[in-house]
């Protein structure tokens, strides 16, 4: 079943109040709006489908129609038809509200590039902005990690099913399920692929504000991403620094394409995010976030990973 003909039978759900619940579990609603085919595919998975959705439940996941008041607004209106008909989060969903910046980069990402992805997700966490990222080993990780180690929010987004999400050991210290959102828009079992991780950054991309890009190699996924973002009109800030990586050398080559740079401050030695800052709000201006950013003072050690801007 494609994506427009299930977002017409969520539609048709919510127009008469119903729940997936209630289409489960009542043969004359799945004989109403599916035809003979998909009535006889469900059947034959019937208790499959009703054991998933006892599992969802008792995961506390919450599944998001892209008509729900609380589906990601930015997503929505970026995508358009192209909107994922269902969203399935774990967590507190309200961290999506936030004013929220995404990032990506390589699983393999130098340490240099690490430190860059810790130190500029860390200052946007501290200004109450909510960090969007897969779950990837390298920047992917490290960003969550440095949003909940500043006291920030995040939100995961997954290139599988959500029942097949674990919390990873670099986060269990610091998981707090107050502070993350975990989303997925796959079918709750599936398993990973390299399709749905391109298909998954295309949502980390809609759901930002502005994306920063850390390390992309000549090709692959994060530079994929960092193309997606372009294509989709969404601000994005290459990371440039002295000694540049193999892993980094898509990085020029995004720039070269639109994206801006993202450099050293003189003045703190850490990442400038001035710029970012200032377009991240433009970029909101006219819709309505919950904030409540918190300011404190800079006594983290000069990071001296980029170039002076």
């Amino acid at each position: 079943m494609g994506r427009a003909r299930l977002r017409h039978i969520l539609d048709w759900l919510g127009s008469n109040r119903l729940t997936l619940s209630d289409f489960l579990h009542d043969a004359h609603l799945q004989r109403v709006v599916l035809k003979e085919k998909e009535i006889d595919a469900l059947q034959s998975n019937l208790e499959a489908a009703r054991n998933t959705w006892k599992d969802l439940q008792e995961q506390d996941v919450h599944i998001l129609k892209a008509t729900d008041s609380e589906y990601p607004a930015l997503l929505r209106d970026r995508l358009g038809d192209k909107t994922p008909p269902v969203l399935f989060v774990r967590g507190n969903r309200r961290v999506m509200d936030r004013q929220s910046v995404g990032f990506c980069g390589s699983r393999k990402a130098s340490e240099k590039g690490l430190r860059v992805a810790e130190d500029t997700a860390g200052q946007l966490a501290e200004r109450g902005t909510n960090i969007v990222s897969g779950y990837a080993a390298g920047v992917d990780l490290a960003v969550h990690e440095a949003a909940l180690a500043h006291g920030g929010r995040t939100t995961l987004v997954l290139a599988e099913g959500i029942l097949r999400f674990r919390i990873k050991r670099a986060l269990k210290e610091l998981w707090d399920w107050e502070r993350v959102a975990v989303v997925s828009e796959f079918l709750p079992g599936l398993p990973w692929t390299v399709h749905n991780a391109m298909q998954r950054n295309t949502v980390i991309c809609s759901m930002s504000s502005a994306m920063v890009l850390i390390e992309a190699k000549n090709s692959g996924g994060s530079l994929a991403a960092g193309k997606t973002c372009l294509a989709l009109g969404v601000p994005l800030f290459a990371a440039v620094y002295e000694g540049m990586p193999e892993s980094a050398e898509g990085n020029l080559q995004l720039i070269d394409h639109g994206a801006r740079t993202l450099m050293r401050s003189r003045k703190t030695g850490r990442a400038n995010i001035r710029r970012l800052l200032t377009t991240i709000e433009k970029q909101e201006s006219g819709r309505r976030f919950v904030r409540n950013p918190t300011h404190s003072r800079d006594t983290s050690p000069q990071l001296g990973v980029f170039e002076q801007g």
